[in-house]
This record gives structure tokens, sequence and C-alpha cells, in this order.
């Protein structure tokens, strides 16, 4: 699930892995996409309220690709993304857009 926060220069994005997957035997998460180069562990999510979570400072006006990493070596989407984009490996990648909203 995505949760956006925009100010006059940035949104703030925090992105909280879907529920579904909780039910996994979690030992580490990580946020990868654009706005990280894809470092697969630049970016951790900590557990908060029985869920894992973490904020981003998004550029405006722009979209992202990214997916979760769970343990390593499981790649999954967001399914509340703003959209999907075919990524080059197969499947897709999640996008998140930080155009405000009228």
């Amino acid at each position: 699930m995505l949760k956006k926060k925009f100010l006059k220069t940035k949104c703030k994005v925090t992105f909280i892995l879907p529920e579904a997957l909780m039910d996994e035997t979690i030992n580490t998460v990580h946020l990868v996409g654009d706005f990280n180069e894809w470092d697969e562990s630049a970016t951790p999510l900590e557990e908060k309220s029985k869920s894992y979570q973490v904020t981003v400072d998004l550029d405006l006006n722009k979209e992202y690709q990214f997916r979760y990493l769970i343990n390593g070596d499981q790649w999954h989407n967001d399914w509340h993304a703003d959209r999907y984009v075919a990524n080059p490996f197969s499947g897709d990648n999640s996008v998140v857009s930080t155009y405000p909203e009228d």
C-alpha cells in the first residue's frame, strides 16, 4: 500500500508491505526501485504496527518503478500501486506517481 503526502518541493511516500505478503516467513524486506538505482540493500523496511514500512522523499511530477524484495530472493509487487509496467526480466514492476492530484 502507498500513502502519499505532497509538500511544496517533494512527495513523502510511505511504502507498506501488502498484508497478503505478511503470511510468508519474513527475515528482511527491502524497497528496490528507480529512486535507489535498484540497490537491493539500500532501503530496508522496518517492522511497525504489525506491518513493514518505510517513508521515502521523492521528487514531484515523476513516476518511479519499484518492487519489494523479501528475504533477498523473493520479488513482489504492490497491488495498490498507481500502475504497472513490464520489466525486462519477466512480469511487471509497480509504479508510484508523484504528480499532485487535482
